[in-house]
């Protein structure tokens, strides 16, 4: 199984490490400082002297990301059956999710703050807020991707609405469903991130600011290290999972 891994692997493996060289000789040729740009090397030691800060400060925003992919999905994939089910809700309510999709991130996170005080409450809806409209708009189109032949099936069985929902349009909904949780399972790290921007004395985001603050390239390259990690877990998790669940894909699925 490593071996396949491997083989399959072997060449982003083999660009990465390029780069990484390609990085360490760079900083040591022409001498860039510290503080500005450190060495590959540099870093890996601090991912290492570190990691009890690391860790520290990992798990506040691993809770916080967590708690905002379940939040966000539960809402969008709530509202999503609501639409499906009763267009006028779909047509009173979608535009506003629309409009609030517009608004960035960092000018609703200081509101958040205001209204909910700087806990880790304000963190968990940010992270929840960035991926709650992909999910949503997703799962409506999965929903509605049931083909008329499916339709017509489910009336000549005399399905009801529960089985035709359960057994046909959930069904038809879960490649699209996986599809916006996987891009959930990355940005639900950056909305913690942002909203420990905002204001919070322990997290990733919050040591991202204290090392950019007190020129600790190191720390702050081994942080970003550490936040990319937790978005390619929670991404791997996503992944596993829809292999899991998923037997089939249709051809339109995105």
């Amino acid at each position: 199984m490593i071996t396949r891994f491997f083989k399959k692997n072997w060449l982003p493996m083999f660009t990465t490490m390029m780069i990484f060289v390609v990085w360490e000789l760079g900083i040591r040729i022409f001498g860039v400082p510290e503080y500005i740009a450190p060495a590959p090397s540099s870093v890996f030691a601090t991912l290492v002297e570190e990691r009890d800060v690391l860790v520290r400060n990992f798990l506040p925003t691993l809770y916080e990301s967590l708690a905002g992919f379940v939040l966000g999905n539960f809402i969008a994939i709530t509202l999503a059956i609501a639409f499906v089910h009763n267009k006028m809700f779909e047509k009173a309510f979608f535009p506003i999710a629309v409009f609030v999709n517009t608004i960035p991130i960092l000018a609703v996170a200081p509101v958040l703050v205001l209204i909910f005080g700087n806990g880790i409450a304000t963190k968990v809806i940010i992270a929840a807020l960035i991926c709650f409209f992909p999910t949503l708009v997703n799962m409506v189109r999965g929903l509605e991707s049931v083909s008329g032949q499916m339709i017509e099936l489910g009336r000549i069985l005399s399905a009801t609405k529960s089985e035709f929902f359960w057994k046909i349009r959930l069904q038809s909904s879960l490649p699209f469903l996986f599809s916006a949780l996987k891009i959930a399972s990355t940005t639900c790290v950056i909305g913690a991130i942002v909203g420990e921007w905002v204001g919070a004395d322990i997290g990733l985001g919050s040591l991202i600011i204290e090392a950019t603050f007190n020129f600790r390239s190191p720390l702050l390259y081994a942080t970003v290290i550490v936040s990319s990690g937790l978005a390619v877990i929670l991404f791997i998790t996503v992944s596993v999972a829809e292999r899991m669940i998923i037997k089939w894909k249709p051809e339109h699925s995105a």
